[in-house]
């Protein structure tokens, strides 16, 4: 269970592992659904989710597909049938072609829920235990939230087979980070001391740092 704020950059702490988790389990198999399965309450982190996914897995050759309502379901539907090794979904579709047929969580052994208190804000609980009773009991968990009300505790004590391990990111009252700028200085291992000196110069404008 990990609490942060959304606009935390929370989506690589569940995906880096996903592509990890991913590439030690057998091939699919034609007929095989997905073996990661990312619950979002939105089409927009969905969507976000992806671009994600696609960064980060396409040196592992990882597929995915993203799945949300609001569009025609041909093309989704072509992607599940071909196979893809994680699958990011809002729950209304994700049920939509779950009955149908077209896909099945036999193989999902990693499940994220992503923004798991906006889901549940939007009414998707029955959905959320609908999709989560076809997935495997073995499978490994993973659940996000910018709070930790009692609805989000019944639903993680629901969803875990044993205790979960908590992490908590800053306050867990608040639900949107607005505040935040993220920058990203990619250097070398020798570099780092010099960097940080020079970003704690910056930062302090010129006053001593101790």
């Amino acid at each position: 269970v990990g609490i942060a704020e959304t606009g935390s950059g929370k989506t690589l702490a569940f995906l880096l592992p996903a592509i990890v988790h991913i590439n030690a389990q057998p091939y699919l198999q034609r007929g095989d659904g997905p073996i990661v399965l990312v619950l979002a309450p939105t089409r927009e982190l969905a969507v976000q989710t992806q671009e994600e996914c696609n960064r980060f897995g396409r040196s592992s050759r990882i597929r995915n597909t993203c799945v949300y309502g609001g569009t025609p379901r041909g093309p989704q539907a072509r992607a599940l049938s071909e196979g893809v090794e994680i699958c990011i979904a809002t729950p209304g579709r994700l049920i939509d072609f779950l009955e149908s047929g077209r896909t099945n969580l036999r193989r999902v052994t990693y499940l994220v829920l992503d923004e798991a208190d906006r889901m549940l804000d939007m009414g998707f609980e029955p959905q959320i235990r609908k999709i989560t009773s076809q997935v495997r009991p073995d499978r490994q968990t993973l659940l996000w939230s910018a709070t930790w009300p009692k609805e989000i505790q019944g639903l993680a004590r629901d969803l875990c087979r044993e205790e979960p391990v908590h992490i908590n990111v800053g306050s867990m009252s608040l639900r949107a980070c607005h505040n935040v700028t993220q920058y990203v200085d990619v250097v070398q291992e020798y570099e780092k001391k010099d960097k940080l000196k020079q970003l704690l110069e910056r930062i302090m404008d010129g006053s001593k740092i101790v």
